[in-house]
């Protein structure tokens, strides 16, 4: 385990040079220029190129990527251009909103989505099966943007169950009154595709061998679902899992813009329209990082779930 582990993390080091290459060398030659960014409209040729020599880039493209690797290491970025708040600063107070409201999304997205699967699948074949997958392709086929607009109407302005939009600096007001609307419909919105893609594998599952050989030794098909076909169907939801969980740390653009939630997926949203380039940087090499240490972390737990598997 622990060669395993050294060589994974030797690994991640090309991996992320060349996540830093890649994000250095588009935004130099296919961006705009930042100093014509800063500089606005009306900005002259000489406050231009004061602009240019105060942000190093007339200095050669190996000096600019030294700078650009040096700020990734000491979590240094700069300033945003845009609001002149520190990069750092920024997602520190950006983060915790966006966990608010992504923390309780994912776990009640996999707590629902799993059992729900399960009996799908224990009833394969049936009424209620065929039905399920015919409401779960309708509901795959709206928009996220249609069931914010329904939910909002319904719930905050009929009903008055929730309220629109708004924040606050209490983490529990935010939990307790402003978070559970967006969380329930995007929620609802996430347990349709999951439904059917969990359903998917423990189908798959239930057609090997072991299965049937377990019904043959007179089990009943509950416990073959929860005590064999559960254990051997987490690697694939594991998976699953591991793709969404960098979204904990963006959020849900749409979520935060609608819902007027100060995230760092609404931050980033701001950030594009800005043209904000240390925001759109630090925010592309530290998704890249958090991506890898949960791929990291997820071959790891398969092990832990299955003895079977071998971490090479």
């Amino acid at each position: 385990m622990t060669a395993y582990l050294i060589r994974r993390l030797w690994q991640m080091v090309p991996t992320l040079l060349g996540v830093v290459l890649l994000v250095f060398f588009l935004f130099k030659w296919f961006g705009s220029d930042p100093a014509e960014i800063l500089g606005g409209l009306s900005a002259t040729q000489e406050q231009i190129d004061a602009i240019r020599d105060q942000l190093g880039l007339n200095k050669p493209v190996w000096e600019q990527l030294w700078i650009f690797i040096k700020q990734i290491a000491t979590f240094n970025w700069g300033k945003s251009w845009a609001t002149n708040e520190a990069v750092s600063s920024l997602f520190a107070s950006r983060m915790p909103a966006t966990l608010t409201v992504m923390v309780p999304l994912l776990f009640l997205e996999v707590l629902l989505a799993v059992p729900f699967a399960m009996a799908v699948a224990y009833v394969r074949g049936s009424l209620i099966d065929r039905s399920v997958m015919i409401v779960t392709t309708v509901m795959v086929s709206i928009s996220l943007l249609v069931y914010v607009i329904v939910g909002q109407y319904l719930f905050a302005f009929r009903l008055g169950l929730f309220p629109v939009q708004g924040w606050t600096d209490s983490f529990w007001t935010n939990l307790t009154v402003y978070a559970p609307l967006p969380v329930l419909l995007a929620v609802f919105v996430a347990l349709a595709p999951q439904t059917r893609l969990y359903r998917s594998f423990f189908l798959d599952e239930i057609g090997h061998d072991y299965v049937r050989t377990a019904r043959a030794k007179g089990l009943d098909e509950k416990t073959i679902l929860f005590k064999h076909v559960l254990r051997n169907a987490l690697i694939p939801i594991m998976t699953n899992i591991s793709v969404l969980l960098p979204g904990v740390f963006v959020g849900s653009f749409l979520l935060e813009v609608f819902f007027s939630i100060p995230g760092l997926g609404r931050e980033i949203v701001l950030a594009v329209n800005r043209s904000d380039y240390p925001v759109i940087q630090a925010f592309a090499i530290y998704l890249s990082v958090i991506t890898m240490v949960v791929n990291l972390v997820t071959d790891i737990l398969y092990k832990l779930v299955d003895p079977r598997v071998v971490l090479k």
